[in-house]
């Protein structure tokens, strides 16, 4: 696996300082919130301070995604807004015009995927509509991810009007099948709302996999906890990630974390990579390598 931390649980941190941390940790890459903290996309000058930020990446060795969850980049009272299912055309537009400089971002920085969502149904707006509205944002959207050749993760969120897979499969499916629309798949919420357990999410969307996001959660409650506080049985999860050929970046998600952000980044890849290595113990074929007697062993 090749793992990765957020930078919305490391908000405390400039930037700089966060990718060289992550890198003496050990992490592979980088899950790139866009916000004011770090790379803000509001901001003058995105293009040249992408390059630098590329600059820093190559440096460390580190690989990013770029994520727009930041709560209140667009609208400084409200979290998430606006969105793609707004009921208002230049709030919608806001919310598209973030995503392509997202895109924009991820070609510079050579990031693996843009990450994006749905948002809440609007009060007052039918499903109908709000699954129309969502396609026409993220079909425009794929214009100019299919130009800059960087996959769109739409990541189904609870609460949101796309929360599941089977919701991943409808905008998929009213787009016609684009290649370059996948998933991004947060484990945590797998065990939130998912009728299958995470691993077997993970294999069910083993085929539109682009990024993964992972924490420990409990089953109905939507909170982003530290590993071993929550439900979940990891070493089955990376286990059901390594069978499915699934190469790119698994992102911690603790965004309520950055008080700590350092220490969980720290314990995090150590709770990590013994959930790997328990995985790979467990792996049928180790097994069987365990069972059979090595030269100058008895059975």
């Amino acid at each position: 696996m090749r793992y990765a931390y957020g930078t919305n649980g490391l908000a405390d941190l400039r930037l700089t300082d966060a990718l060289a941390l992550l890198a003496d940790l050990g992490y592979d890459g980088v899950g790139l919130t866009l916000d004011h903290m770090h790379l803000d996309p509001l901001a003058p000058d995105l293009a040249a301070r992408s390059v630098r930020v590329a600059r820093a990446l190559d440096r460390h060795g580190l690989t990013a995604t770029v994520e727009t969850g930041g709560r209140y980049v667009l609208d400084p009272r409200r979290k998430h807004h606006p969105t793609l299912l707004d009921p208002d055309a230049e709030a919608r537009a806001a919310r598209t015009e973030l995503l392509l400089k997202a895109v924009r971002v991820a070609a510079d920085l050579g990031a693996h995927a843009v990450h994006c969502f749905s948002g809440p149904l609007p009060p007052g707006t039918s499903p109908h509509e709000g699954w129309q509205r969502l396609a026409d944002g993220i079909g425009s959207v794929l214009h100019a991810a299919r130009a800059a050749g960087v996959p769109l993760a739409i990541e189904p969120e609870p609460g949101h009007l796309l929360d599941d897979l089977a919701g991943f499969h409808r905008l998929r499916t009213a787009l016609g099948g684009p290649e370059l629309l996948g998933l991004t798949l947060d484990v945590g919420h797998c065990q939130c709302l998912e009728p299958e357990p995470p691993e077997e999410c993970v294999r069910a969307a083993a085929p539109w996999l682009r990024h993964v996001q992972i924490e420990d959660m409990r089953r109905g409650v939507h909170e982003h906890l530290p590993f071993g506080e929550g439900e979940i049985d990891f070493p089955p999860v990376l286990a059901a990630l390594r069978d499915s050929g699934y190469d790119a970046l698994v992102t911690v998600e603790l965004p309520r974390d950055s008080h700590a952000g350092p220490e969980r980044a720290r314990t995090s890849l150590d709770f990590l990579r013994a959930a790997e290595r328990s995985a790979r113990r467990d792996a049928p074929e180790d097994r069987a390598r365990a069972a059979v007697p090595q030269k100058g062993e008895t059975a």
